[in-house]
């Protein structure tokens, strides 16, 4: 669903003030600034439609004749940086929550109760994309997540005292407001350079460990070395001359795995295939004991 969808493309649309095309966000915003408000006795009697007879012409006119609302309170959560479009669908939403839940008999403004809604969307969103990391995840926390941002003056960190009054004010602990602060004042940085020139090697990148150097890699090389070295030494050198001559011709003439048949072993000693078999099972096996000491 986009921001868009809450427009109907049909007569009505227009009826309500829609005209021309809504294919970017300031035609957008401009359209929905032009559509009437309601009177509170034309809210009321279209809130009733809706709860009695599940009128979803009632619904759509109590929608759009509140998208500026959305709008309004989407540009108070412009800095977090997050898109202002992404913004008004995430309240858009929150606002056919609303109405799909107003009750006319409560004798409240649609307005009133639909800030709650819209705002929990925006926060939610807000919460789970402007950073990859959660910075919230409590209640106490989101409150304190969102106070922060409002209390703070400019980029400076905030001193002593305010942490103090912050905290005092918000019922939470002098660490948890440090510790948000903390979080907020973080920026997520390119691990790449958005250049392909000589910058690249003094992007963050260029500084991160290869998984080469993580230890569990290193101790495993170390390991492979030890065994491709002294282990199949003193393997082999347990073995006797026929038995060493078969693992050899079966196993390490050549790199790519692709040692003596047994047929050809069998011509070589005057035994059969089977024989050398055999040997090999028994020499293979007496080997992988030597090993154990290396594993």
């Amino acid at each position: 669903m986009t921001m868009m969808s809450v427009v109907p493309a049909n007569n009505s649309a227009l009826e309500l003030g829609f005209s021309g095309s809504l294919g970017n966000l300031d035609a957008y915003i401009s359209a929905v600034n032009r559509l009437p408000m309601l009177t509170h006795e034309e809210e009321i009697s279209l809130a009733k439609r809706l709860k009695d007879q599940a009128d979803l012409g009632a619904a759509q006119k109590l929608v759009m004749s509140h998208l500026r609302l959305v709008v309004s309170i989407a540009r108070g959560y412009l800095g977090y940086g997050l898109p202002h479009g992404d913004l008004i669908q995430e309240g858009n939403i929150g606002l056919m929550k609303a109405v799909k839940r107003f009750d006319p008999d409560q004798n409240v403004r649609l307005v009133s109760y639909a800030m709650h809604w819209i705002k929990a969307e925006m926060h939610e969103y807000i919460l789970k994309n402007w950073r990859l990391v959660k910075v919230a995840t409590t209640k106490a926390q989101r409150k304190l997540f969102f106070n922060l941002r409002s209390h703070k003056q400019g980029l400076d960190a905030m001193t002593p005292a305010q942490i103090d009054q912050l905290a005092k004010t918000l019922d939470v602990k002098r660490e948890e407001v440090i510790e948000m602060e903390t979080r907020l004042s973080g920026r997520d940085i390119a691990l790449e350079s958005p250049t392909d020139d000589e910058d690249d090697k003094f992007a963050p990148i260029a500084y991160l460990s290869s998984e080469a150097s993580e230890p569990t890699r290193v101790l495993e090389a170390e390991q492979v070395t030890r065994l491709q070295s002294e282990g199949l030494e003193e393997a082999l050198g347990k073995l006797d001359a026929r038995s060493r001559r078969i693992i050899e011709a079966r196993w390490l003439a050549n790199d790519d795995g692709s040692g003596a048949t047994l047929h050809t072993l069998a011509d070589e000693f005057g035994v059969s295939a089977e024989r050398i078999r055999q040997i090999e099972a028994a020499a293979l096996k007496k080997m992988k004991g030597a090993l154990a000491a290396y594993v």
